[in-house]
Protein backbone atom coordinates (compact mmCIF):
# COMPACT_ATOMS: atom_id res chain seq x y z
CA UNK A 1 0.00 0.00 0.00
CA UNK A 2 1.35 3.67 -0.75
CA UNK A 3 1.73 5.89 1.73
CA UNK A 4 0.86 8.57 -0.65
CA UNK A 5 -2.95 8.73 -0.69
CA UNK A 6 -5.60 10.47 -2.04
CA UNK A 7 -4.85 13.68 -0.45
CA UNK A 8 -1.34 14.05 -1.58
CA UNK A 9 -2.38 13.32 -4.72
CA UNK A 10 -5.23 16.25 -4.48
CA UNK A 11 -2.51 18.19 -2.92
CA UNK A 12 0.18 17.46 -5.25
CA UNK A 13 -1.99 18.20 -8.97
CA UNK A 14 -3.70 21.01 -6.88
CA UNK A 15 -0.24 22.64 -6.11
CA UNK A 16 1.25 22.23 -9.70
CA UNK A 17 -1.71 23.90 -11.27
CA UNK A 18 -1.73 26.66 -9.11
CA UNK A 19 2.53 26.65 -9.54
CA UNK A 20 1.79 26.82 -13.40
CA UNK A 21 -0.92 29.86 -13.15
CA UNK A 22 1.81 31.51 -10.98
CA UNK A 23 4.41 30.94 -13.44
CA UNK A 24 2.16 32.14 -16.16
CA UNK A 25 1.17 35.13 -14.42
CA UNK A 26 4.74 35.74 -13.90
CA UNK A 27 5.73 35.95 -17.92
CA UNK A 28 1.81 37.83 -18.06
CA UNK A 29 1.59 40.23 -15.34
CA UNK A 30 -1.29 41.77 -16.63
CA UNK A 31 -3.32 38.51 -16.01
CA UNK A 32 -4.05 38.18 -12.94
CA UNK A 33 -2.85 41.69 -11.29
CA UNK A 34 -5.26 43.83 -9.52
CA UNK A 35 -7.64 41.12 -8.35
CA UNK A 36 -6.82 40.62 -5.08
CA UNK A 37 -5.98 43.85 -2.97
CA UNK A 38 -4.30 41.71 0.00
CA UNK A 39 -2.01 43.48 2.67
CA UNK A 40 1.32 42.12 3.57
CA UNK A 41 -0.07 41.22 7.47
CA UNK A 42 -2.54 39.36 5.82
CA UNK A 43 -0.86 37.18 3.33
CA UNK A 44 2.23 36.54 6.05
CA UNK A 45 -0.79 35.29 8.01
CA UNK A 46 -2.10 33.17 5.30
CA UNK A 47 1.71 31.96 4.86
CA UNK A 48 1.77 30.90 8.65
CA UNK A 49 -1.40 29.38 9.28
CA UNK A 50 -0.61 27.64 5.57
CA UNK A 51 2.63 26.38 7.44
CA UNK A 52 1.34 25.40 11.12
CA UNK A 53 -1.23 23.30 9.01
CA UNK A 54 0.94 21.70 6.50
CA UNK A 55 3.51 20.96 9.28
CA UNK A 56 0.96 19.63 11.45
CA UNK A 57 -0.76 17.08 8.90
CA UNK A 58 3.11 16.54 7.35
CA UNK A 59 4.24 15.17 11.34
CA UNK A 60 0.67 12.95 11.41
CA UNK A 61 1.52 11.14 7.98
CA UNK A 62 4.92 10.60 9.25
CA UNK A 63 3.65 8.41 12.19
CA UNK A 64 2.62 5.60 9.78
CA UNK A 65 4.50 2.43 9.59
CA UNK A 66 5.44 2.95 5.78
CA UNK A 67 6.14 6.72 6.41
CA UNK A 68 10.23 5.93 5.75
CA UNK A 69 10.08 4.68 2.39
CA UNK A 70 8.10 8.05 1.10
CA UNK A 71 9.17 10.78 3.55
CA UNK A 72 10.97 12.46 1.08
CA UNK A 73 7.81 12.45 -0.85
CA UNK A 74 5.85 13.70 1.73
CA UNK A 75 8.42 16.58 2.11
CA UNK A 76 7.91 17.45 -1.20
CA UNK A 77 4.19 17.58 -1.16
CA UNK A 78 4.02 19.16 1.96
CA UNK A 79 6.53 21.74 1.84
CA UNK A 80 6.27 23.02 -1.59
CA UNK A 81 2.42 22.70 -2.47
CA UNK A 82 0.71 24.80 0.10
CA UNK A 83 2.97 27.59 -0.58
CA UNK A 84 1.97 27.76 -4.27
CA UNK A 85 -1.33 29.33 -2.68
CA UNK A 86 0.18 32.33 -1.15
CA UNK A 87 2.36 32.89 -4.27
CA UNK A 88 -1.16 33.16 -6.12
CA UNK A 89 -2.29 35.68 -3.89
CA UNK A 90 0.69 37.65 -4.22
CA UNK A 91 0.84 38.04 -8.13
CA UNK A 92 -2.91 38.86 -7.81
CA UNK A 93 -2.10 42.12 -6.15
CA UNK A 94 -2.20 44.89 -8.03
CA UNK A 95 0.96 45.24 -10.44
CA UNK A 96 1.96 49.05 -8.32
CA UNK A 97 2.10 46.68 -5.20
CA UNK A 98 4.43 44.30 -6.60
CA UNK A 99 7.04 45.99 -8.04
CA UNK A 100 7.12 48.64 -4.67
CA UNK A 101 7.74 44.93 -2.56
CA UNK A 102 9.37 42.53 -4.51
CA UNK A 103 11.14 40.73 -1.84
CA UNK A 104 7.79 39.73 -0.08
CA UNK A 105 7.26 36.39 -1.69
CA UNK A 106 10.68 35.37 -0.29
CA UNK A 107 9.68 36.45 2.94
CA UNK A 108 6.25 34.83 2.97
CA UNK A 109 8.45 31.33 1.83
CA UNK A 110 10.78 32.05 5.00
CA UNK A 111 7.38 32.59 7.41
CA UNK A 112 5.96 29.29 5.90
CA UNK A 113 8.73 27.25 6.46
CA UNK A 114 9.22 28.61 10.18
CA UNK A 115 5.79 27.61 10.70
CA UNK A 116 6.32 24.32 8.96
CA UNK A 117 9.86 23.44 10.63
CA UNK A 118 8.17 23.83 14.12
CA UNK A 119 5.76 20.91 14.35
CA UNK A 120 8.56 18.98 12.72
CA UNK A 121 11.22 20.14 15.14
CA UNK A 122 8.90 18.95 17.44
CA UNK A 123 8.04 15.74 16.02
CA UNK A 124 10.99 13.56 18.02
CA UNK A 125 9.66 15.18 21.52
CA UNK A 126 7.38 13.09 23.66
CA UNK A 127 6.27 13.12 26.65
CA UNK A 128 8.00 10.41 29.58
CA UNK A 129 5.92 7.19 30.60
CA UNK A 130 4.22 7.28 33.16
CA UNK A 131 5.67 5.56 36.18
CA UNK A 132 2.73 3.65 38.49
CA UNK A 133 1.95 5.02 41.41
CA UNK A 134 3.32 2.77 43.33
CA UNK A 135 3.04 2.86 47.69
CA UNK A 136 0.39 5.63 47.69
Amino acid sequence: MSLLTRPEYLLGVSASVVWALVVVAQLRPELLAGLVDLGLYPLYSVAAVLGWLAGNVFVVRLRSPDSRRHRRRLLLVYLLGPPAFVYLLRVAAPLATQTAAPLVPLYAFAVYGVFFLVPVSFRGMQRPPRRPNVGG
